[in-house]
C-alpha cells in the first residue's frame, strides 16, 4: 500500500484502492480490519478492456452507447460485471468517435489509453475530495463524455442528471435489480416536489438501462452476463413521467424489435442454447413463476 492509504487506513475499518503489478495485472483492493487483524479482498481487473462483443451483449447496447448524449444506467449486485460492461462502453465510443471523456472513479479500475478520444481519469480522494466535487467540475472541463463510477446520493444522481440534460454522455452505475427498481431508486431518494422535477428529468434524459447478473455456464469453467436491457423509447418516458414504472416491463416486452429484453427472455434463449442449466436460471430469476415451463428440465437433472 502507498504510505498515503497506510496513515489513512489508521483512521478507518476499511478502504479501497488499485493495485498494479507489471507483467502480473491490476487489482482492486479492499482492505479491513476484522477481528484477526488486516486482511484484504482483491479482484482481478483484466489489463486489456473486453469488447462488447466479447461480453456477449446485444447489438442494441453498442448502436445506444454510441449515441452522444443522455444517461445510461449499468446496474446489478456487487460483482456482477457492471465495471466490465462500462469500460466496453467506454472503449466503443474511444475507439469510434472524437471527444473528451471523463471517468470519476473510486479507484480507478479499468485504464484506457488514448484512441479516437482524449481520456481523463480521476480518481476520487486523489484527484478530487468528494464525487459530488468531480462532477460539479467535470461540467466545466469540456466533456463529450462522463463515467461516473457510481451514483450513491442526492447530490450526485441531481449532477448526473443536470449534465445528461445540457447533452453530456454520462455512464453511471445504481446497485439494483431490473430496470422497474432502478427507476424507483432514483426517485425513493428525492422528496417532494423535488422528486416530480427529478421525475421529468429523468423521463427526458434517460438513454438506456442495463441491469446484468453473472451466472455459471452449463460446464462450471466461467461465467456469463444475462442483460435486462430498457430503452428510453416515448412509451417508457411517457410511464416515467406519469411514475407508474410498475408498467416498465410491458415495454420491455413489446420493445424486442428495438432491443429491449427482459431477464426473462434472456434466461430462457440461455437455457435453450444449453449456456446455463435450467437450476442456475430459476436461481437467479427475478420471477420465478415466469420460469415454470423450465421445471421438466430441472426435474430431468
Amino acid at each position: 500500500m502507498p504510505e498515503s492509504l497506510r496513515s489513512k487506513l489508521d483512521g478507518s475499518a476499511a478502504l479501497d484502492f488499485a493495485y498494479s503489478v507489471q507483467g502480473l495485472g491490476r487489482f482492486r483492493v479492499n482492505v479491513f480490519k476484522h477481528t484477526g487483524g488486516i486482511a484484504a479482498a482483491l479482484r482481478v481487473i483484466p489489463e486489456a478492456v473486453p469488447s462488447l462483443d466479447d461480453l456477449g451483449l446485444p447489438e442494441s447496447v453498442k448502436l445506444h452507447a454510441s449515441q452522444p448524449k443522455g444517461l445510461v444506467l449499468v446496474t446489478g449486485p456487487t460483482g456482477s460485471g457492471k465495471s466490465t460492461t462500462l469500460a466496453a462502453m467506454i472503449d466503443h465510443i474511444n475507439a469510434t468517435r472524437r471527444g473528451h471523456i471523463i471517468t470519476l472513479e473510486d479507484p480507478i479500475e479499468f485504464v484506457h489509453s488514448f484512441k479516437q478520444c482524449v481520456v481523463s481519469q480521476r480518481e476520487i480522494h486523489i484527484h478530487a475530495r468528494s464525487l459530488a466535487e468531480a462532477l460539479h467540475d467535470a461540467v466545466r472541463e469540456d466533456p463529450d463524455v462522463i463515467l461516473v463510477g457510481e451514483l450513491r446520493d442526492t447530490e450526485a444522481i441531481s449532477l448526473a442528471l443536470s449534465a445528461a440534460e445540457t447533452g453530456i454522455q454520462v455512464f453511471g452505475t445504481l446497485h439494483t435489480s431490473g430496470a422497474t427498481r432502478t427507476i424507483d431508486r432514483i426517485l425513493n431518494v428525492f422528496r417532494g416536489p423535488q422528486q416530480e422535477q427529478v421525475r421529468a428529468m429523468l423521463a427526458d434524459s434517460l438513454n438506456m438501462i442495463i441491469s446484468q447478473k453473472l451466472l455459471r455456464t452449463s460446464d462450471g469453467a466461467k461465467r456469463v452476463a444475462a442483460a435486462e436491457i430498457l430503452i428510453n423509447n416515448h412509451a417508457a418516458r411517457t410511464i416515467i413521467r406519469a411514475g407508474n414504472s410498475n408498467k416498465l416491463q410491458s415495454v420491455i416486452q413489446s420493445g424486442q424489435r428495438l432491443g429491449m429484453q427482459s431477464f426473462t427472455m434472456v434466461l430462457k434463449d440461455m437455457v435453450r442454447r444449453g449456456t446455463i442449466t435450467a437450476e442456475e436460471a430459476f436461481e437467479h430469476a427475478t420471477d420465478k413463476s415466469s420460469l415454470e415451463s423450465l421445471a421438466p428440465q430441472m426435474e430431468a437433472s
